[in-house]
């Protein structure tokens, strides 16, 4: 396993700051989440200045696509507009030079009314126009699995299997929906070929927490083993913090690991 290392932004702390942050503590990357006050319209016009800090400190960049967008919604104009909205999305992020794009494949549509086997039909349909939208432009489309999703990490093998999109893990995710760390280390050994980006998402408790990597107590150990030794993915940490210097330390812990 020879992962490069990054992390995923706040929306609510300055941008270039953490891209500054990111290439003195000799991170790989980061991770811009699209969204709030970075979305993609916002981003647009710092287009020059983010690419000369990136290349300032030799930083790959990744994007989280923003979410929720409907991309699953059984009502056709819904569905059309997330869509066009995501590949907006895309578009900034390829003139940016992202390499993956993170994109949650759900629905908000009521559940009462729509069973998840009708609604994976829609999602389907659009991560395979999106995926083929950002291999276009050089941007690997990366599904993660969502708790409480039609697609949680028990389903996502179909559409793994009905798309060409690459997988993002998401282990505090995977822990919500029910899996321990074996369990969650079973599903990387089955499937670690379309595994291509892992949101390091600690957390105490089967709840979305999102803790400074090494606060929770999910064990990462079998999970990072079951990788092979020359996958070469990329590993987010997905930390709930303005703090900086809890993603410093969060590098700490993992470098312990790796």
């Amino acid at each position: 396993m020879n992962p490069r290392i990054g992390f995923v932004t706040s929306v609510a702390s300055d941008l270039e700051t953490q891209l500054r942050f990111a290439g003195e503590s000799e991170f790989d990357y980061v991770e811009v989440l699209m969204d709030g006050q970075h979305d993609h319209e916002r981003l647009t016009p710092q287009t020059a200045a983010i690419k000369q800090i990136l290349d300032d400190h030799g930083l790959d960049l990744l994007v989280h696509l923003p979410f929720p967008t409907d991309i699953g919604s059984p009502y056709e104009s819904v569905r059309t507009g997330a869509i066009e909205t995501q590949q907006t999305c895309i578009d900034v992020a390829a003139e940016l030079g992202a390499e993956k794009g993170v994109l949650h494949p759900e629905s908000s549509a009521w559940t009462v009314a729509w069973d998840n086997e009708e609604l994976r039909e829609y999602i389907d349909g659009s991560v395979a126009e999106l995926t083929a939208y950002g291999a276009a432009r050089d941007v690997e489309i990366c599904a993660e699995n969502i708790f409480g999703s039609p697609y949680t990490i028990e389903h996502i093998d179909r559409l793994l299997a009905a798309t060409n999109a690459s997988m993002t893990l998401d282990t505090g995710h995977a822990r919500v929906t029910g899996y321990d760390a074996t369990e969650t280390a079973a599903f990387v050994a089955d499937h670690a070929d379309r595994i291509s980006h892992v949101h390091l998402n600690d957390t105490r408790r089967p709840a979305d927490e999102h803790l400074p990597f090494g606060a929770g107590n999910l064990d990462f150990e079998p999970i990072f083993d079951a990788f092979p030794s020359d996958w070469h993915g990329t590993l987010s940490l997905e930390v709930g913090t303005q703090s900086l210097d809890y993603l410093g330390e969060s590098r700490s812990q993992l470098d312990r690991y790796l």
